[in-house]
C-alpha cells in the first residue's frame, strides 16, 4: 500500500484532536508537529473503553458506556464502521495507550470461554485493552501491543487468535 493509501482511527478518552493531544503530551516538537497539523486536526478519537483502575492518572469525557461486554461489542461496530466508510480491505489495531497497572494472569484469562464470562461479568481482572484485543480478534484483524499490559498475550485470546487466523504481537 502507498503512504496516501492508509487511513487511520483511534479511540481516546480524551476528545482533543491529533493535533492538540500531540502538543498536550509535549513529546514531539512543535516544528515536526506543525507541518501535520491539517492531517492531526482531521483525526478525532471515538468514545474508548476505559477504565480509571487500569490508568489511574487519565481521565475522560470521552468513553464509552456499558458494561465490559458492551463496551467491546461497541468497538467491533467501531470497526466495522470504520472498514465500510473509509473502505477499508485490511486492517491492523495498534495499541499505543497509556501503559495499565500491573495484572497478573487468572482464572478469567485461561480459556476463551472464561473470558466471555469474566467480560459478562464485569470481571475486575479484564483490562480495558483485552477488550480491544478481543474485538480486534473477532473482527478478524491482526492486534499489536505496544505496552508493557498484560493484553492479548493470555492463554484465552491466544487461543483465539489462532483458532482465527489471527496474527497478534507485542508487550
Amino acid at each position: 500500500a502507498a503512504l496516501d493509501d492508509l487511513v487511520f482511527a483511534a479511540w481516546d478518552p480524551l476528545p482533543e484532536d491529533a493535533h492538540e493531544s500531540a502538543v498536550h503530551a509535549g513529546v514531539l516538537d512543535r516544528s515536526h508537529l506543525d507541518p501535520l497539523e491539517p492531517f492531526l486536526r482531521s483525526l478525532r478519537p471515538l468514545p474508548a473503553a476505559f477504565d480509571r483502575a487500569f490508568v489511574r492518572r487519565l481521565d475522560g469525557p470521552n468513553v464509552k458506556r456499558g458494561g465490559k461486554r458492551e463496551q467491546a461489542e461497541a468497538l467491533r461496530e467501531d470497526i466495522r464502521s470504520f472498514r465500510a466508510t473509509a473502505g477499508c480491505d485490511r486492517a491492523v489495531m495498534v495499541w499505543c495507550a497509556s501503559t495499565e497497572v500491573y495484572l497478573e494472569r487468572g482464572p478469567a484469562h485461561e480459556s476463551v470461554a472464561s473470558f466471555e464470562r469474566a467480560m459478562d461479568c464485569d470481571d475486575p481482572t479484564i483490562a480495558p485493552s483485552m477488550l480491544y484485543a478481543w474485538a480486534a480478534i473477532m473482527e478478524g484483524i491482526p492486534f499489536a501491543n505496544g505496552a508493557p499490559n498484560l493484553s492479548a498475550d493470555i492463554p484465552a485470546l491466544e487461543r483465539l487468535a489462532r483458532e482465527r487466523g489471527v496474527p497478534i504481537a507485542g508487550k
